[in-house]
């Protein structure tokens, strides 16, 4: 009889030690980057009921954490 030889999954080529990909790490930097701007809306000293520290920050920040979930899903 002829025996089947199992070989592992294909590997993505790069580093071995690194988790994810390059691409991911620059998206992941990108969805950083937009957190921190959403932070930095919501700074200031005018109006607390403001549009651009009530509606606009949290929505630029959850968008930002939305890219990072992007970010790390991406194959």
């Amino acid at each position: 009889m002829i025996e089947k030889k199992y070989s592992p999954a294909k590997q993505e080529q790069g580093d071995p030690s690194l988790v994810f990909g390059k691409k991911n790490y620059q998206l992941l930097l990108i969805a950083i980057g937009i957190v921190v701007v959403g932070f930095i809306l919501m700074m200031g000293t005018t109006d607390i009921y403001d549009f651009r520290k009530t509606l606009l920050a949290p929505m630029v920040v959850l968008a930002g954490f939305a890219f990072g979930v992007y970010a790390i899903l991406k194959r």
